[in-house]
């Protein structure tokens, strides 16, 4: 049976930060016929983590609803970049970069999406194909007065800045993308307020229905401080094997605990809150919440059997202070092997991706986060024997194993 609309808003209205607006979904909701909902992605970074599958989720609430997801792919933008919250201008990426970040994404986004009520734009099919003339009738649509009403603009231009003229004309292209699949809801971030409120005013510019702006808040990455970021290195990518998932979760300050219920569960928000009563007032202890927490996030993106393993292995590890019985075996690089057959821990650690690079890798070392076979390395500039390395359980962090080979 159909969901009624007030079913549908109702599950909708979850987590959203601002509907704009709620009547004008509604209104679009009672024709009776499946939306258009879009959602822009500019790839520019190779993985999908949970604080991008927040507005992923709600995309697919819309599709499990019967609406129809539009997924632009942002192979024009991304070439700009998007200036959202930057305070300097972005390196402008190669078409190849993009088209490389797209080709890792897409079974990514459809562990998420379902690829049967997905269509798939390009917006390079629109904008790429825009001769000059054509630019300018775009722009004479936005003044530059409403342009400037973008607070990070704004902020620059006071602070003396550079402000590039392709940076002002990004949200006149986003905007275009409404325009060119005559979307009905555009979903994206709560940064992206200003960007999408562009997509609305074009539509009426161009004699369509403006679209209904649905922001999703930003979810908090596992600093605790800033937005989920792979920049950053605060994130958690929902391709991650479900242990190294499993610990991020837990690794988590208890007091993102119901941020990430709402955010990335489908835990009923009564269900939620009565957690969160408990914990705070002391009648559970905040890890087992914790762990209640990360069994769910895990069994959505891996399944439930394989969430049950992940939390034993915690409680294993963790509690009981053991080594993983299922620790990935990883080869020593063997361009790392120096000419004495010795490898320096570090660069070892960096090289096999478990910190971005050497100096992380020293801090770790530094900080007391690495461990072979159980006991402490301290030593940043350390060097071992490749061969005594071979067989030893390396830790990074308190979630990073690896038998080495």
């Amino acid at each position: 049976m159909q969901a009624s609309i007030a079913e549908q808003i109702s599950a909708l209205r979850r987590g959203a930060d601002d509907i704009i607006t709620e009547a004008e979904l509604e209104a679009k909701l009672a024709r009776g016929k499946p939306l258009r909902v879009k959602l822009g992605i500019d790839p520019t970074a190779p993985d999908v983590h949970l604080g991008w599958a927040v507005v992923l989720r709600k995309l697919r609430q819309f599709q499990d609803f019967g609406h129809t997801a539009c997924l632009i792919v942002g192979d024009f933008t991304a070439m700009i970049g998007d200036p959202t919250g930057k305070s300097k201008t972005r390196r402008q990426l190669s078409r190849e970069e993009v088209m490389g970040y797209v080709e890792r994404l897409k079974p990514q986004l459809f562990r998420i999406l379902d690829p049967e009520r997905t269509q798939v734009y390009y917006n390079a099919d629109w904008l790429g194909k825009m001769g000059f003339a054509e630019v300018i009738q775009l722009a004479s649509r936005y003044t530059v007065a409403r342009i400037l009403e973008r607070e990070d603009f704004a902020n620059r231009l006071a602070n003396n800045l550079p402000l590039g003229m392709h940076e002002i004309l990004y949200p006149l292209c986003q905007g275009y993308d409404s325009v060119a699949i005559e979307a009905d809801v555009e979903l994206g971030g709560s940064d992206q307020r200003f960007n999408n409120l562009v997509g609305r005013d074009l539509q009426r510019e161009y004699g369509q229905e403006p679209q209904v702006v649905f922001l999703m808040p930003l979810l908090i990455g596992l600093d605790g401080k800033e937005k989920m970021s792979q920049s950053l290195g605060n994130y958690i990518g929902i391709s991650e094997p479900p242990d190294q998932m499993f610990g991020k979760v837990m690794s988590l300050p208890d007091e993102l605990m119901t941020h990430y219920f709402v955010l990335c569960t489908d835990v009923p928000l009564e269900e939620v809150q009565s957690l969160e009563r408990d914990w705070r007032e002391g009648r559970v202890n905040p890890r087992d919440v914790k762990r209640r927490l990360a069994r769910e996030i895990v069994a959505i993106y891996h399944s439930p059997d394989a969430a049950a393993h992940a939390d034993e292995e915690f409680l294993r590890i963790f509690s009981q202070r053991q080594a993983p019985t299922d620790a990935p075996e990883v080869a020593i690089p063997p361009q790392l092997i120096r000419e004495d057959g010795t490898v320096m821990l570090a660069a070892l650690i960096a090289g096999i991706g478990y910190a971005s690079s050497n100096s992380e890798a020293r801090r770790l070392i530094q900080g007391g986060g690495v461990e072979l076979d159980g006991a402490r390395v301290s030593d940043p500039t350390a060097v071992f024997p490749a061969d005594e390395l071979r067989g030893r359980l390396l830790r990074v962090g308190k979630h990073k194993f690896a038998r080495l080979c």
